[in-house]
């Protein structure tokens, strides 16, 4: 056994609002005391100075797309749809490599800025494959970051899966549009049983689960095949649900019902079912996912990125949903910063109604990006809380560093003022993966060069893409505004006018 002990720092308490000054002393992966200052040190411990240090649990990202690092920036003003319709150019002509490259950007950022786990759907065309999902596991394996991976998929593409925009599609783009259908539902569900049977690695650090990636891209028989691999590999199954408006206007004209009104009579729902964004779910939704005991993984930097909406946090909270936070991906959200995440959740709330009792609170803020998420990443009875028994995944920020000074509320200060350049240290499971600022394991000037070359490697292969892309947009986007026009019995945007 290894011991570590972390001296003298202040050890953030989130539901308290306290951070007093203590030890915590780490046994091998797990926290084994949090002491008074001047603890009892075992025989070859490790002994680190924390002093002018804040502890704080690691952030866990309830929501992010691997597969997005290497297109951040790419993009304006794209809605959802719009997104959807540039995934070709952004994700396309993609070997393992680039998968493990992409996720490996992605890790190092979020560890860089905080954050210990996260909730990884990427994404692999035309279906997943053993070897990508071996990837994408390595890249975070490698470098000591703890992630829950799910291969994205579906059995419909996006053109079949909007009312009329099919029919929408001029003739001359027909063809390249029949393109981008996805493989057989029988053949992806037979991919990720092969994959998730031959999983590599330990899962206690990187583990799977599935990700039907939107409901009404998905037959029913799909969905229910996703549901199935989630029970016979007991793994999570997390979805996006009523993100956009189109999403939800859809669903009444393909169920007769909502999204979440549909899953919940499919027999899918459950703690093991995270629902990703939640924007335009009505009270109902919301009480079937509170009373099975789901998920919510709240994007709100995303949500406002892409026009989807405000999705109504503190409604979810009172009907007993658990609430995590993300980030979504950074073709949707261009940073990986669970800190901006916390701050954005709190803002957003706050902008929906003169009532302040009905906002967040900054504690409740940060219990979702701690507790709440790891609940969503099915790791909630070991991660985001620092108390003996818990695993070791800490952040230490540097109390001398402008954003703390001074410090007169640590919880208020964490969720408003923090953006992730105070971060000093990071501990995963007991090891260090970012140190004096700067990561362990990896050299950046390597991932840099990798990086660039992969860039210009793919915007030369994905330039039919661009030119598609080019074409599609001004049909998405007239076709897709339209639906979003149509009355729905909940508003979710930010102004009246639509």
């Amino acid at each position: 056994m290894t011991h570590t002990i972390l001296r003298g720092g202040r050890v953030l308490d989130i539901a308290n609002g306290t951070a007093d000054v203590a030890d915590v002393v780490i046994e091998d992966d797990t926290i084994r005391a949090v002491a008074t200052p001047g603890a009892a040190a075992p025989e070859g411990a490790s002994e680190v100075d924390a002093s002018r240090r804040l502890i704080h649990p690691g952030l866990v990202n309830a929501h992010t797309h691997s597969h997005g690092n290497l297109g951040k920036g790419m993009g304006d003003r794209w809605t959802l749809e719009l997104l959807l319709t540039a995934a070709p150019m952004l994700s396309g002509h993609r070997g393992y490599d680039d998968m493990r490259l992409s996720a490996q950007l992605g890790a190092v950022e979020m560890m860089l800025k905080g954050c210990t786990a996260c909730y990884d759907l990427f994404f692999e065309w035309p279906m997943p494959s053993r070897d990508g999902m071996a990837a994408v596991a390595s890249a975070y394996a490698d470098l000591g970051m703890r992630a829950v991976i799910a291969p994205m998929v579906a059995d419909r593409s996006f053109y079949e899966a909007i009312p009329g925009l099919a029919d929408a599609v001029p003739a001359a783009l027909r063809e390249a549009v029949a393109g981008l259908r996805l493989a057989p539902g029988e053949a992806t569900l037979a991919a990720i049983r092969d994959g998730f049977a031959a999983w590599p690695g330990d899962r206690d650090l990187v583990r799977p689960a599935v990700a039907p990636t939107i409901p009404h891209h998905c037959s029913d028989a799909f969905i229910l095949g996703c549901a199935g691999l989630a029970r016979d590999f007991a793994v999570g199954l997390h979805s996006h649900v009523a993100e956009s408006k189109i999403q939800a206007v859809a669903s009444l004209r393909l169920y007769g019902k909502t999204q979440t009104a549909h899953l919940d009579a499919l027999g899918v729902l459950g703690p093991h079912f995270t629902v990703a964004h939640g924007v335009w779910l009505d009270d109902d939704d919301m009480g079937r996912l509170g009373d099975h005991g789901a998920s919510v993984a709240h994007n709100p930097g995303s949500n406002m990125r892409i026009g989807s909406g405000l999705a109504d946090a503190r409604a979810m909270l009172e009907r007993r949903v658990n609430l995590g936070i993300g980030t979504d991906g950074a073709t949707c959200a261009d940073n990986q910063n669970m800190y901006e995440a916390m701050r954005l959740a709190s803002f957003a709330s706050k902008v929906q109604g003169p009532d302040w009792r009905r906002w967040l609170t900054t504690r409740e803020a940060a219990l979702a990006a701690t507790e709440g998420s790891a609940r969503a990443l099915g790791l909630g009875d070991r991660i985001g809380r620092i108390a003996p028994g818990w695993k070791a995944d800490l952040v230490l920020l540097d109390l001398d560093h402008p954003n703390w000074l001074p410090l007169n509320d640590p919880v208020n200060q964490l969720v408003h003022g923090e953006d992730g350049t105070a971060v000093d240290g990071v501990m995963i499971a007991g090891r260090w993966v970012v140190r004096d600022r700067r990561p362990v394991g990896i050299d950046l000037a390597q991932l840099r060069g990798r990086a660039e070359a992969a860039r210009e490697r793919l915007f030369a292969a994905n330039a039919d893409n661009r030119r598609l892309y080019a074409a599609l947009e001004p049909v998405v986007g007239s076709h897709c505004p339209g639906l979003a026009r149509l009355p729905y019995h909940v508003h979710r945007y930010g102004a009246r006018a639509e």
